[in-house]
């Protein structure tokens, strides 16, 4: 891999089971990410993500991409636009950097749905060692 080359985007179908389900899987109560009329009432449309649930989705996302023994060592993100039920919500990367000694490599991460960027950042993922070397 090379900087500058593009990620594979992964389209991830934001539907209000999977909301209210990841919130309440990281143990995130607000009632903004599981009962609409109080996500109304505090002005936005309806539920919508937490932010571990982004954050967890960048992982999925880079390990899913450079394979399940790369270590995703750091994630700084930026949240913009809610994700809502009934959109989705398409992760793509770019290779900023690479240190070949380290075997990291920098990637810009970007997160957008139907209102727009979603999640926007970088990471730094260890690459693993290629079969049979030392």
């Amino acid at each position: 891999m090379a900087v500058g080359e593009p990620l594979p985007e992964l389209a991830i179908p934001l539907t209000r089971t999977f909301i209210v389900a990841t919130a309440l899987a990281s143990r995130d109560y607000q009632d903004v990410h599981h009962d609409p009329d109080l996500a109304r009432e505090r002005g936005s449309k309806d539920i919508f993500m937490n932010i571990l649930t982004s954050n967890a989705l960048v992982d999925r996302y880079l390990t899913e991409w450079a394979g399940p023994a790369a270590v995703v060592q750091a994630i700084r993100l930026r949240l913009g636009a809610p994700n809502h039920p009934g959109d989705t919500m398409v992760l793509s990367g770019t290779v900023t950097g690479r240190t070949d000694e380290e075997r990291r490599v920098e990637i810009a991460v970007r997160g957008t749905n139907g209102l727009g960027t979603h999640l926007s950042g970088t990471a730094e993922v260890r690459l693993p060692r290629e079969a049979g070397a030392s």
